[in-house]
């Protein structure tokens, strides 16, 4: 590629994000400039001439912002998994405060994988049925990603069926942010697909540790979930394995293994939705979970708050590892994708949204990356 294509790929990036040039602005400015460019007149080129100099100025020094904002946040970042920054430093990656009581137990529960079936039986339901149930048993998706040779993550939790491969008395709540995890298209089309579907989602499961098939259960999660993605899985799984998996495996120093499947759902949580602390590897079925990724997105503006992913540190007791009292927080941030190791305890905090509308749920594609 030469220079000028490299520049003129690059101008055709910047043009498209809002941030830089709102669609108003482009609309205007390309009026203008086809008109000014259209006259034949000395003065009416110069006047194009200088438009697209002040344009140029304008769209560099907007470009230079949203980039200097975005490694900015990354650093910060970066330092605050490493533990360099104090607790208060990231609003988005935090170590939360000790709570004044004990952190809860670990449920004895994980999400039920797509591919199980579940048996027809509830472990109970609570006082408050969820805001928008949706009848019917959640049915498996469709063929997985086939076998791809990667990397592996060191270090995890030991559960049923995993074992640690350097067992350590604490582990802490290590996790790897990755900003605009996809392009400002592939968002829009893909958010349009999930507000398309409203009608297909259903009641989320649990898996609870030597107890076959999911079950529902009100007390410990409120949510609902989509197995099919509509193509979108393909896209979001090749870039997640090519882009990101080889830099955060570099980041754990992990070694390398044969990764056999790839688990991927959407899950809307609307108000007072939420998901009590749990593994995602505790049942058997689900032991060979390796890594847990988390990829937010919502609607814009942004119609609700809470539903944080809280992620603890943890210690060894009795050859499994607990959560302990210190935590990390992340909150919800539009294209953004969350990766930690599978094994760690971890909670989703309650939604709060006021409309209850679908629209305005808290979405996120989550998974699981086997080994």
């Amino acid at each position: 590629m030469t220079a000028r294509e490299m520049i003129d790929s690059l101008s055709g990036t910047l043009l498209c994000d809002e941030r830089i040039l709102s669609v108003p602005e482009r609309e205007l400015l390309a009026n203008l400039l086809q008109r000014t460019r259209s006259q034949s007149s000395a003065s009416e080129s110069v006047v194009a001439q200088t438009i697209s100099r002040t344009v140029g100025e304008l769209i560099a020094e907007r470009a230079l912002g949203v980039l200097g904002e975005s490694m900015t946040r990354q650093l910060l970042r970066q330092l605050s998994a490493s533990s360099i920054l104090p607790s208060k430093s990231s609003s988005v990656i935090r170590a939360g405060s000790p709570p004044t009581t004990p952190p809860p137990s670990p449920v004895p529960g994980t999400p039920r994988p797509p591919g199980t079936s579940p048996p027809p039986i509830s472990a109970g339901t609570p006082g408050t049925p969820p805001p928008s149930p949706v009848p019917g048993t959640p049915r498996p998706p469709g063929t997985s990603p086939p076998p791809i040779s990667f990397l592996t993550p060191g270090t995890q939790p030991q559960t049923r069926g995993i074992a640690v491969l350097e067992a350590s008395e604490y582990v802490s709540a290590e996790c790897v942010v990755f900003d605009e995890f996809l392009t400002l298209s592939e968002l829009n089309t893909l958010r349009q697909y999930i507000l398309d579907q409203e009608k297909r989602f259903e009641i989320s499961e649990v898996l609870s540790p030597g107890v076959t098939g999911g079950a529902v259960d009100y007390d410990q999660r409120r949510s609902r979930v989509l197995m099919d993605l509509g193509g979108h899985e393909r896209m979001i799984v090749d870039r997640l394995l090519m882009t990101c998996l080889p830099r955060v495996l570099q980041k754990w120093g992990r070694d390398p293994f044969p990764i056999t499947r790839i688990e991927s759902q959407t899950t809307a949580s609307n108000h007072g939705d939420f998901f009590c602390c749990h593994s995602d590897n505790g049942a058997e079925v689900v032991a060979t979970r390796e890594i847990t990724f988390v990829y937010f997105f919502h609607r814009e503006p942004k119609q609700f708050s809470g539903g944080d992913l809280r992620i603890y540190d943890s210690r060894r007791e009795n050859n499994n590892y607990v959560p302990t009292a210190n935590y990390r927080t992340l909150v919800p941030e539009q294209n953004q994708l969350v990766l930690f190791a599978s094994g760690l305890s971890h909670e989703i905090t309650p939604v709060d949204c006021p409309s209850g509308q679908f629209a305005d749920s808290r979405f996120t594609v989550n998974g699981w990356i086997h080994k």
